[in-house]
Formats: structure tokens, sequence, C-alpha cells
């Protein structure tokens, strides 16, 4: 639903502070972006791909003792211990449910996403779903997105993430936490500590912890965050959910990571399909 008189795009254009922000800091919040419907379409729509993922068939393999499973649609990741039956991340998942595909399109993501791209045409890089339950929801140590990417993309500096918390975060559920300021020195070293993810986690004597900043924020909030942001979050020590949706965006009409296709944006507000 748009206010009378004033276009989309300029109600959720990047603003001058937060493009200063994302600049120096390497990340930017908007809080309370979403409203309860549009949540309560969300979460039913996640619960969903989670509950499908669950009983999918497919490739299992174990990395680092951490168990993997790899079906025709997307990867689905355990939680970080043995026999783990809970699932922790869905990566990808837009074509999962037509809700969270139409998600992708949201104005809310895509205009910002514009701005920090500085170019019109926006693409979906990739996207993942991490569930963080009550009592049971592990970390994950600090890290950059760009390794990872780094052997699939050669622009990695042009992936912009935002995330999307599905409920209220804190420090007892767990909630992202980043490194201000750390995607100013690029890709940073990767631990070597002979396990075969250690080089994806980064290096710590390459960074200040103390710069770590707690995304402490409502449910519907953003965070918009670099690829070379160094970012992780604590355990869920609570009995709350800390569920949470990242988007990657890069430039349009090049292909996703994971699906051997181009999802160009639109926009086209999830709160339409809400008011409809």
């Amino acid at each position: 639903m748009r206010r009378p008189g004033i276009h989309t795009e300029e109600r959720y254009a990047l603003t001058p502070e937060e493009a200063r922000q994302y600049q120096e800091d390497g990340f930017f919040v908007r809080r309370a972006a979403f409203c309860d419907e549009e949540l309560a379409i969300l979460r039913e729509a996640v619960e969903e791909v989670v509950r499908s993922a669950a009983s999918s068939s497919g490739l299992t393999y174990e990395i680092d003792g951490n168990r993997y499973c790899e079906t025709s649609q997307t990867t689905v990741q355990y939680e970080h211990r043995p026999e783990a039956k809970t699932i922790r991340v869905v990566e990808p998942f837009h074509h999962l449910h037509s809700d969270l595909d139409r998600l992708v399109d949201d104005p809310r993501l895509t205009e910002p996403i514009r701005g920090i791209l500085g170019c019109e045409a926006v693409a979906l890089w990739t996207e993942k779903i991490n569930c963080k339950r009550p009592f049971e929801g592990s970390g994950f140590r600090w890290h950059q997105d760009s390794p990872y990417w780094s052997h699939a993309c050669d622009e990695t500096d042009r992936l912009p993430n935002v995330m999307i918390a599905l409920d209220d975060a804190a420090e007892q559920n767990g909630c992202f936490r980043i490194i201000r300021g750390s995607h100013r020195a690029g890709f940073l070293p990767g631990l070597e500590d002979q396990s075969e993810l250690g080089p994806l986690f980064t290096d710590p004597r390459y960074f200040n912890e103390s710069d770590q900043v707690a995304a402490v924020v409502p449910a519907g909030s953003q965070v918009f965050f670099s690829p070379h942001s160094v970012h992780g979050s604590e355990p869920n020590r609570s009995d709350h959910q800390r569920r949470a949706m990242i988007l990657t965006y890069q430039p349009g009409d090049r292909r996703m990571f994971k699906i051997d296709e181009v999802r160009n944006v639109g926009s086209e507000p999830l709160r339409s399909q809400v008011a409809s």
C-alpha cells in the first residue's frame, strides 16, 4: 500500500546518511520495516519451506562434523552436533514458496540495494533462511561472505546483503553481530586450523573484536551489510525463536549462485498482497 503522492521508489530509496554508513561502517539498519501481518505471512512461508526441506531426500554428507543435504532445489544445513535433525539453514529458498518469491521484488529491499550498487537493473544472487531455534540454535563464527563466493563471482564487492529479522533479536537469542568498518580491508585471511571450512572463517588477528555491533532489533527490521563485513552470531540461549532471512543481490542480468537462471527484480511490495 503506497502513501498518496509519494512514489514507492522515492519512499524506500537509499538516504545520504545510509549511504555514508554503508561506506564507512559497512552496514546500516532500518527498524521495523515490515508490519505484523507481513511477518505472519513470511514466518508461515519459512516454516513451510523448512518442513518441506526436512522431508526431502538428497545427497547427505558431512564437513568438519557438520551435516548437510543437497536436494535438487536447495542446500540444507543441520545444527552443529552429532546426528542433529534440526535444520539451521536453507539456501536458496525463493523458488520454494510464492510469498518468498514475491519478497525478492519488495522495494524495501530492492530500492536501497539499487542505491548501494548504483544501478537500476538488479538481480538476485542468493538467499538463505537462518533458523535459530530456542536453546539449540548454534552460533556462527566470525566470517566474511566474499571469500565463500569468490570462486563463483569476479565482483564480490558488488554483492550487498539485506537481513530481515523475523523475530525480535536480542543478545540472549543470538542476534546478528557485525564488525564495524571491517569491510574496508577487503578479503581478510581465513583460519589455518587444518579444518576443511577453516579458511572461510576470518582469522581474528586481522580485525578488532571490540568493534562489534550487536543488531538488537525488533521483528521486521532490516540490516543491510557489505559482503566484506566480518559478521557472526552467538548461540540462542533463550526460549525465543531468532529466525532471519538474508537476501543477496547483484547487478542485473547475471545468473544466481546456486541456480543456473537469472532472477531480475521488479518492484512489487509484499504489503500489496496483504492489502488484497
